[in-house]
């Protein structure tokens, strides 16, 4: 029988095989072959005389991500915030670039309106291309927009700890169950309240991983140079009208159409100093 990995702890995979979900192990063979099953991945599996289960195949996956640990997904729903802990813009731009080289949709949420409007971060990002909405999770303002752009999908929250991702996802269920951290007023830093990842069904037919804080999201390779401004969907327009082919829009690049974008206006400052930074990285 087939299902679908939607828990994955210390070596023990919840498998959701549509009527129940069974408790599974993973084969050795997979550690022959240096696979390890990751929750969200689509497998096969038999049952055991004891209703436990083993796990005998993993299909390819289309994306895969390390931090956080999870495969499928579809859309990376990134919470910002301009109220503490206030999110670091590199931070926000290093994880939209390496979700959408690897093929995932990228929607970012303004989290904590109710406590810093976030007139800065919405500025910046409502010109990137990525759809962008801003609310409160507390309050449940601004919640329903989403829904448009997630339904029917598999979802990974992320954001730094402490930005309301367990808030957004008590808010999407219509609970508000799910255990949420303080925030350090010493460090201005969220501490972890979610220990594993694991896929949760909402409503609309959505799957949701709700994933632990993170300094970075990482991908098992890094973005070629060379592919690093098509990840910025604000660059697209103007990558096929630079002078020289190959141009990286690197600040010393001659008749860069990137680069001039930026002087006119037309590409946001902030996401060019991002990009240079995560070229600098590539290389």
């Amino acid at each position: 029988m087939t299902g679908r990995i939607i828990c994955s702890v210390s070596g023990f995979y919840t498998v959701d095989i549509g009527a129940e979900t069974v408790l599974c192990h993973a084969r050795g063979i997979f550690r022959k072959r240096g696979i390890a099953p990751l929750t969200g991945d689509f497998v096969t599996i038999v049952r055991n005389a004891d209703g436990s289960g083993s796990i005998t195949e993993v299909s390819e996956r289309k994306n895969e991500l390390v931090r956080p640990p999870v495969c499928n997904i579809d859309t990376l729903l990134i919470l910002i915030s301009e109220a503490t802990p206030r999110t670091d813009p590199f931070v926000i731009d290093k994880m939209a670039a390496m979700a959408a080289w690897r093929g995932v949709e990228v929607v970012l949420f303004l989290n904590k309106c109710d406590l810093a409007p976030g007139e800065l971060y919405w500025d910046i990002y409502r010109q990137t291309g990525f759809p962008v909405l801003r609310g409160s999770a507390l309050t449940g303002d601004g919640v329903e927009a989403l829904w448009p752009l997630i339904s029917g999908k598999c979802i990974a929250l992320a954001g730094n700890s402490g930005v309301g991702k367990s808030e957004l996802m008590g808010a999407l269920d219509g609970s508000r169950t799910y255990k949420t951290g303080e925030v350090s007023e010493r460090l201005g830093r969220g501490r972890h309240t979610t220990r594993h990842v694991e896929l949760a069904r909402l409503p609309n037919g959505v799957l949701a991983a709700d994933t632990p804080g993170f300094a970075a999201l990482d991908t098992l390779e890094t973005i070629p140079p060379v592919e690093l401004g098509s990840c910025f969907p604000e660059f697209r327009p103007y990558l096929s009208e630079c002078r020289f082919a190959g141009c990286l829009h690197g600040e010393g690049q001659k008749d860069c159409a990137v680069r001039n974008a930026v002087e006119a206006g037309s590409i946001g400052a902030s996401r060019y100093a991002s990009y240079l930074r995560l070229l600098t990285e590539s290389m």
